[in-house]
Order: C-alpha cells, then structure tokens, then sequence
C-alpha cells in the first residue's frame, strides 16, 4: 500500500498555469467562432466562497479533533476527508487559473460596461477560487497524524514509529 502524499506545489503551479492559459484563450475563440464570450454571474464567486467556508470548516474541525483534542479519527473518515481535500485543491487551482485568464482576457476593455464586468466577475472567482485552494490545502494538512508519543518520549531517534517503512507484501 503506498502512503498519500501531500499535494505538491508543482501540480497547482501547473493547473493553474494551465487554466489561465485556457481562460485566456477562450474569449478570442468564441469571438472567432462568431459568438459572443458569456456574461459572468455572482453565482460562481458565491458558490466558491461557500466551498471554501464548508471545507474550511472541515479542516478547522479535523485539526482540532486530531492534534488539539488528540482524538482518534476511523480510517474511512479520514480517507474521506484527505480525498475531499485533493479533489478540492486540483478542481480549485483549474477553476483559478481559468477565471483569472478569463479575467486577463479582458483587462483591455476595461473602459466598456460589459469588459468590467467580466474582469471583475471573472477576478471576484478567481479570488474565492484561490480560497478554496487554501481550504483544500489546510485540510489535507489537519489530516496529517500527529507524531506517536512514544517517539516524543524518546524511545525512538525523533521518528513515529508510523514512518517506519515495511516492504510491499505485493511490488508491482
């Protein structure tokens, strides 16, 4: 079985590198398709912002129950959190990038009406998007165990007796 590993910051870096590059190519591209690029509505910012207060929550919660409160977690609730905290950050770091190319796509028609508004509908997402990032992230990091206590007491060399690593009962 291999161990999760925290999401890397190489992987957000290039989602959102990619999403901004999508984002900003899409405007031309309806334009030179003959249609017209959408109106942003607050729903999307809105949606953003209350995932990211949710799985906030969530991360707050689970950091106190695991490393202030010191309490046991079941192995499935865990799973499930740790997965809701990857899916959060990699769907979170695309939709960023892609409303902030959405955005740039825009900065210049900033003197028309409908320019400003997709600039700051597309920024106001991109911003809440970022939030959700950071949620994401704060949650995988409360999933993390706290070191064991006898490591801290010094019956080991400062390592949990959980990073210890045993052969693969099955290599691939």
């Amino acid at each position: 079985m291999r161990l999760a590993r925290p999401t890397s910051t190489v992987l957000v870096v290039s989602l959102i590198a990619l999403g901004i590059i999508v984002g900003r190519l899409t405007p031309p591209i309806i334009v030179r398709l003959g249609g017209t690029p959408p109106r942003l509505g607050w729903v999307a910012p809105l949606m953003l912002l209350a995932g990211a207060v949710v799985v906030g929550i969530f991360a707050y919660n689970t950091w106190q129950t695991l490393h202030r409160k010191h309490e046991r977690m079941t192995a499935d609730h865990g799973i499930k959190m740790l997965s809701l905290a990857k899916s959060c950050a990699v769907v979170a770091s695309l939709v960023a990038g892609f409303y902030g190319g959405f955005a740039l796509g825009f900065v210049d028609n900033l003197d028309s009406m409908l320019g400003k508004e997709r600039f700051v509908r597309g920024l106001a997402a991109s911003v809440t998007s970022l939030l959700l990032l950071v949620a994401a992230l704060l949650l995988e990091r409360a999933c993390r165990l706290p070191e064991d206590d006898d490591a801290s007491e010094g019956g080991g060399k400062g390592k949990s007796s959980r990073a210890k690593r045993r052969p693969d009962p099955n290599p691939a």
